[in-house]
């Protein structure tokens, strides 16, 4: 899709959203079945399983990324979208957008150890962006997607996160 028609789809997209507030709502699912051992099938909408795994050395068979890794790769092609979403509104060609992400992870806290959070300690990525436009155009772009990219405000941000646990349909505990 051209730069022209992305801004065109996204500026119908918001005038349909302006005339019509429900349409800002959305639900998002996934599905992620346990195959054997820690690999997991991810299946969200009508695509094709997404293999995770771990490397063996936390007992996987390297078959596919792990969470934490995949939690890299969703902050790193939302920022991307958002940037040629952004930049086709802006009037902004852009050559190329790359980023590199690192997440700092104590792995004493996935396996137990009291007073260490089994996540990421720290996230931090690099932008690397090609362009003829100004540098003032290209900072208002990396401010503008700072502050919109959905998954960089939902590490950034508390969010509530609720789940149930069933055993044979029964359910056990509210998480």
């Amino acid at each position: 899709m051209t730069a022209n028609a992305l801004a065109m789809t996204i500026q119908g997209a918001v005038d349909h959203v302006k005339q019509n507030p429900s349409a800002a709502q959305a639900t998002y699912k996934a599905k992620v079945l346990l195959d054997k051992g820690v690999q997991c099938s991810a299946f969200v909408r009508k695509f094709p399983a997404i293999i995770l795994d771990e490397p063996p050395n936390l007992g996987g068979n390297d078959a596919g990324p792990n969470p934490v890794e995949v939690l890299l790769v969703s902050l790193g092609a939302c920022q991307e979208m958002v940037y040629a979403i952004y930049a086709s509104m802006m009037g902004i060609e852009l050559d190329s957008v790359t980023v590199y992400l690192k997440g700092h992870l104590d792995v004493r806290g996935f396996m137990g150890e009291e007073g260490v959070p089994p996540g990421y300690q720290e996230i931090t990525f690099e932008t690397r962006i090609e362009s003829q436009a100004d540098a003032k155009s290209i900072e208002a772009l990396i401010r503008t997607v700072e502050a919109c990219c959905p998954t960089m405000d939902t590490i950034r941000r508390p969010v509530e996160v609720r789940g149930k646990a069933f055993l044979n349909g029964e359910p056990v505990v509210a998480v």
